[in-house]
Parts: C-alpha cells; structure tokens; sequence
C-alpha cells in the first residue's frame, strides 16, 4: 500500500491506494465510515488489491481519526458534501487515468457513512459505474442526489436489520429513485444483522456470515461493473 496526494481543487489531499501482484486491475475506490481512515479502512483497501483491484481511498476528514462515537458523529455531520463530492470526482478521475486501471468505469464501495456516500459518487463523476452501499447512514441536510445521473449505472445496498426504523425508509426511496432514473438498484436484506457487521475491528457487532456473502457479493458487482460500463 502506498500513501499518495491527490490534487482536489488545489488541496493536496491523502489518499491510499494498493495495487495487486498482477499491477493492474478494475479499479475501486473505498469510502470510510465515520470513524476516519483507520486501519479498519485501509485493510479493505488492500483486500480489494488482494482480489485483484486497484483500490483508492481518500482521507475526508484531512488527517482526523476516532474512536469515539460522540466525535465520529461531530465529524460526520460537519462534513461539506460538495467537497466531498469534489473528493470522489477527483479520486474517480485519478483512478481512470492510471494506467494500470482496466475496464470502463470505476466502482464506489463505501461503509455506514460511506455507504450514503458511494450512492452519491455516481452522481457526481462520469467515471464511476457503481456503487455499493454497506448499511448506508444519509444524515446530512444537503444531502441530495441528483438521481437522473444513474442512468446506466447501477447501486447495491447491503441493508443492516437493525438499521430499518431510522434507514430503511430513505433506502427504499433511493433504489426507487435510482430505477425510476434509469440505473438498477438492488437492497439485500440480512436477517439478523447489526449495524457494522462488515467491521472486524469491532468484535461486538462483526458478524462473519454476513461480512463474508456481501463481500462476495460486492466483489461480483463491481467486476462486473467495471467490465460492462459504457
């Protein structure tokens, strides 16, 4: 895994990003929960460069991590969606123009606060193809899509079970939006699941199943993805 800077605007932003033994593939970009871009993170990164992807994160929260709840929460709220929309047009961009990346489109895969914003990345980037949401948090008030940009791109939501009273609406209106704008979106239901079942840094909600059928399923998507685009 290599630490790089991305050019956003004329701010030199960290980002990580593996490549796999072969030096090239699809490529991916990973989206952090609220946490920041712990180790949890940039181990998902490397997985995906494992099985076979060039995997890119940026560092949203510009060098702050936690382990707090009260501080991620702090942080996640106060984060400025356009910038962040500028962070992955300008990552899926720097994935696009490596050559190493292979295939048409780039892919989103994002965590809790990432998963609300890999579902916005195809809006805001012609690169990226699809995203894949896992118990994806929307929480921000200029939170707002423009769904008509999925025309064509495609959305998968892993659905936590313990996230339907606060979550589960506002994710059945995307995947309706999404449709009705042209792109495909799929949610899975995982009976008896718990908010973060994916994060094997924290033993009290992993949950391995689970973690292991959407990684499967996620790693379908998004080959499939970045060799069908366009």
């Amino acid at each position: 895994m290599e630490h790089i800077t991305i050019d956003i605007r004329g701010e030199l932003v960290s980002a990580v990003i593996a490549r796999p033994a072969t030096g090239g593939g699809p490529g991916v970009i990973v989206v952090q929960e609220w946490w920041g871009l712990v180790p949890h993170i940039r181990d998902v990164v490397q997985r995906f460069a494992d099985e076979g992807f060039v995997a890119l994160a940026v560092d949203h929260y510009r060098g702050i991590e936690t382990t707090e709840p009260d501080e991620a929460q702090k942080l996640m709220l106060g984060l400025d969606i356009g910038r962040v929309a500028d962070d992955l047009a300008h990552a899926a961009r720097t994935l696009a123009e490596l050559a190493e990346v292979e295939g048409d489109g780039i892919a989103v895969v994002g965590f809790c606060m990432g998963g609300g914003l890999a579902l916005l990345a195809p809006t805001v980037s012609p690169d990226v193809c699809c995203s894949v949401a896992f118990y994806p948090a929307m929480p921000w008030p200029g939170y707002a899509p423009d769904w008509s940009r999925y025309a064509g791109k495609s959305a998968l939501v892993h659905k936590a079970e313990s996230d339907e009273s606060w979550a589960g609406p506002a994710i059945v209106d995307y995947a309706a939006a999404i449709t009705e704008n042209g792109g495909t979106a799929t949610v899975i239901e995982y009976p008896g699941s718990v908010h973060a079942f994916f994060n094997d840094d924290r033993p009290e909600v992993f949950q391995e199943a689970n973690a292991a059928a959407a990684w499967r399923r996620t790693i379908d998507r998004i080959r499939g993805c970045a060799t069908s685009a366009h």
